[in-house]
């Protein structure tokens, strides 16, 4: 019987993201369960690449097996490297591997070219993951996405675990005041810059929130400058739970337009406050959820579609409501319960 768990995470010191709450609200969710739980963090740094596989090494030396004499009934990996710790009851729910030497390779959101010593390190990760993972007792992703480019790369069978984001109780639904929210880090995969621009092609009338900090913060104030939008377009920085639920909830809709996202927890936030999410055919993990014309918009991945799309939004705003009460539809379906029975077995 499976009575003691141990969580493990990778962080970045400092960085509050999507895989930080994940992991944190697991460890809660299980203690609601009524199972022993602590969280395994250890700091992880990814560059000079070295310092890539000494990280991964560092995890591999972690034997988990009982901590303090005490044996631990069920080790939970989930973002890379973490995946590498000794457990002989490993389960992986699988945030993502390191994408930087996966799918991102060839793309401005990466540091790995076509160049011998790159290549060599990108077969040489995709290959130790492919044994740690395989090592796992059962695999689980926090999204089809992530699945696919698991079997893809390392030829694993992995199972989709959709999972309420962290707000998922306290949102709620409230009139609109005729804004587009972006909510997330501001980090060029998070693009950003794109619904940025995007803005200049939509109405007049339409206005951009964003909510959210990174290191990209002056580039796109710059960006917001240059084309003359400072009157519509305000920067939030970090924003507070009580503050962003009336974010949510005040909203028309809210743009999402990151590069292959693994999951986001936007789309379904902004689904349980029953707002509209408009997104790009390139996406990732939003596509598993927003169905253009259905519960939002789905454009191509430039700046005059996704103005189009806003003005869809902005032009028949009883429709967007209409959308935004669909996605709540699908999003509440999603539930911790269903989580926890698969990750524990």
């Amino acid at each position: 019987m499976i009575r003691t768990i141990l969580v493990c995470e990778a962080q970045v010191p400092f960085v509050q993201g999507g895989a930080e709450f994940h992991v944190r609200e697991l460890v809660g969710q299980l203690r609601r369960a009524g199972y022993d739980t602590e969280l395994v963090s250890v700091p992880f740094k990814w560059y000079p690449k070295q310092e890539i596989l000494a990280h991964a090494a560092a995890w591999r030396l972690l034997d988990l097996s009982e901590c303090n004499g005490r044996p631990i009934d069920l080790v939970i990996a989930t973002k890379f490297p973490t995946y590498f710790v000794r457990h002989p009851n490993k389960v992986v729910w699988l945030i993502h591997q390191y994408r930087a030497a996966y799918e991102l390779v060839g793309t401005r959101y990466s540091d790995f070219f076509h160049i011998e010593d790159d290549v060599a390190m990108r077969e040489r990760l995709i290959a130790l993951d492919t044994a740690m993972l395989g090592e796992c007792r059962r695999r689980f992703a926090n999204s089809a996405n992530t699945a696919a480019r698991t079997g893809r790369y390392n030829g694993l069978d992995v199972t989709p675990l959709y999972h309420p984001p962290r707000l998922a109780a306290t949102l709620r639904e409230g009139p609109s005041q005729g804004y587009v929210l972006s909510v997330g880090r501001l980090e060029s995969v998070k693009r950003v810059d794109l619904a940025i621009r995007a803005l200049a092609h939509a109405p007049a009338g339409v206005s951009l929130l964003i909510a959210g900090t990174g290191t990209q913060r002056a580039a796109l104030e710059e960006l917001t400058a240059s084309l003359d939008l400072s009157g519509r377009v305000r920067f939030l920085g970090e924003v507070h739970d009580a503050d962003l639920i009336d974010l949510y909830a005040g909203a028309l809709g809210v743009i999402f337009p990151p590069y292959d996202e693994d999951y986001g927890y936007v789309t379904i936030e902004a689904f349980l406050a029953h707002k509209p999410v408009v997104t790009t055919t390139d996406a990732g993990g939003p596509n598993e959820f927003v169905i253009d014309g259905v519960n939002g918009c789905v454009a191509e991945a430039t700046p005059e579609a996704l103005g189009e799309a806003l003005g869809r939004l902005h032009a028949d705003q009883q429709r967007a409501a209409a959308w935004g009460h669909a996605g709540y539809e699908r999003a509440r379906t999603i539930t911790w319960e269903g989580v926890i029975e698969r990750l524990v077995g």
